[in-house]
């Protein structure tokens, strides 16, 4: 949709403005155009509580429901009462491995729908699009698709063979878009829109209703001149709603550890920097090490990545690699086969720390200098049972280790958790600590609606304080104001979707009300 110049002029309001165009924005934008949930009268569910309290009203849609008295007694991997709800709807005893039928049928009822738009910086799909192409996702195919269209199915018809249950970013992402076409929700949908502020409005006389103004620009390509030469216009839009939901995700902004040297150009903080530098031939078996801090799945696909090409590695990570919340420890081993190479790499090769003298014990400048040379052959311990086979040649971790400065000289200093710091030599660093959600156009950075006001806005440990039945922001400025997704602490696509359906059910009722 283009929003050339768009004003909406008092009494022309829209009723609801999706910030982001993800997964979350997407599925949400189904369920606001019409596409409704019921109880298929031919299939029940393995879950005898929930079955029987959705057969006492098996008439209603979903959306009419009771959602807190569905998820009462409901137990799952996420700690969102909807999300767990519609997960087990959508796909019943999937934690298990089963491929249970839904009980869900999605009938279209045009009645329904509630005009909305859905803004995004780049094409729908959201940050799919920027992720790297041919690692596998970490959930399952069929965790990842949208209500409507089995991604199965359409991984089938694009790829002759379906190896194993997990699919590519990438197609991923060429997924979400063929969703939005399949499921004709092309209109609802604006790309190329940079949202740069969101405030509580006032139209008309005192004591007029208020409502929130969303302004920024989008992006367009500009005719093309009579040299041959272009340049995409910016065009400003402002628009008026009744309603808007924040569903911008956390890729926006790459965290950074705050230490001495992170800005010299050797440093990186995404994937993709780590790409280009290959693409430029900066990457090979003759470099220095590759140091990547991090130990979550962006940082083991990058140590894939520079094993692949036999460039040496340091990987610094503040845990112990057998603590339990380290996500390697989380995984079937039989499911995700290369994140359990990384942490037997991780585990089986880590820098011994040298003892200090008696008389050092307590000096924190105490250096020492590490070689690759070590991770020829696994270290030895007591406890260590590896075979030379099991060895994995130019990689050496450092856990429970930070980073405490980076030198112009592209030495880097370490210090363990009992205070021993260790000088590395690097060809490059990546830093791979997560990322944080771009919420500038709210005032100081949305941080005021936070669980804690006082902190930056994170998914893991400051989320949007929101409503769990209706997703409502607590600390809105006024009604109207909604957050899903990454930013209300749900990270997988499998989860975010609770959030769709706890806003559309609220958005149902109050648009019954106030008729």
């Amino acid at each position: 949709m283009d929003l050339a110049g768009k004003e909406i002029v008092p009494g022309e309001v829209l009723p609801v403005v999706i910030i982001g165009n993800g997964p979350s924005g997407i599925c949400l934008s189904y369920l606001l155009s019409g596409y409704t949930p019921y109880l298929s009268p031919e299939i029940s569910h393995p879950n005898p509580l929930l079955y029987s309290k959705l057969v006492e009203q098996p008439h209603l849609p979903l959306l009419e429901q009771d959602l807190e008295y569905l998820c009462e007694g409901l137990e799952g991997r996420s700690s969102n009462p909807v999300a767990v709800l519609f997960d087990s709807l959508l796909l019943p005893n999937s934690d298990f491995g089963l491929d249970c039928t839904s009980p869900l049928e999605w009938r279209f009822e045009a009645e329904r729908a509630i005009p909305h738009l859905v803004l995004g910086k780049g094409p729908p799909g959201g940050a799919w699009h920027a992720m790297e192409g041919s690692m596998l996702t970490l959930s399952l195919a069929n965790w990842m698709e949208l209500p409507g269209l089995k991604l199965k199915d359409w991984m089938r018809d694009k790829r002759r063979n379906v190896r194993n249950d997990r699919a590519t970013p990438a197609e991923i992402a060429s997924y979400y878009q063929h969703y939005i076409s399949q499921m004709c929700l092309e209109q609802n949908f604006a790309p190329g829109t940079t949202v740069t502020s969101v405030t509580r409005q006032c139209v008309g006389q005192e004591g007029s209703p208020s409502y929130w103004r969303v302004s920024g620009f989008q992006r367009r390509e500009a005719q093309v001149l009579e040299d041959g030469s272009s340049e995409p216009e910016e065009v400003p839009f402002s628009i008026l709603t009744q309603n808007v939901v924040l569903a911008t995700g956390t890729h926006d902004i790459p965290a950074r550890l705050g230490v001495e040297g992170e800005s010299l150009p050797f440093v990186c903080h995404s994937f993709w920097e780590l790409e280009a530098a290959i693409a430029r031939g900066e990457l090979d078996q003759s470099s220095d090490p590759l140091l990547i801090v991090g130990a979550g799945l962006t940082a083991a696909d990058a140590i894939l990545t520079a094993h692949h090409l036999n460039t040496p590695v340091y990987h610094v990570l503040r845990r112990s690699v057998t603590d339990p919340g380290l996500i390697f420890n989380q995984l079937p081993k039989l499911l995700y086969p290369e994140y359990h190479k990384v942490h037997q790499m991780m585990t089986q090769q880590q820098y011994r720390l040298r003892p200090s003298p008696p008389d050092h014990a307590q000096n924190l400048h105490t250096f020492s200098t590490p070689s690759l040379s070590s991770s020829l052959h696994p270290p030895s311990s007591s406890t260590n049972t590896s075979s030379p086979t099991s060895s994995y040649l130019g990689y050496l971790s450092f856990p429970r280790h930070r980073v405490v400065a980076f030198k112009p000289d592209r030495k880097c200093i370490l210090e363990s958790s009992s205070g021993q710091q260790t000088v590395i030599q690097v060809s490059k660093a990546l830093v791979l600590i997560g990322a944080h959600p771009n919420l500038s156009f709210l005032e100081d950075n949305g941080r005021l609606l936070g669980i804690n006001p006082h902190e930056t806005i994170t998914c893991r440990r400051n989320p949007i304080h929101v409503d769990p039945f209706t997703n409502n922001v607590i600390a809105a400025e006024g009604p109207g104001m909604y957050a899903m997704g990454p930013i209300v602490g749900e990270n997988f696509v499998r989860f975010l979707k609770g959030g769709a359906l706890a806003i559309a059910c609220d958005l149902a009722k109050r648009s019954k009300e106030g008729r």
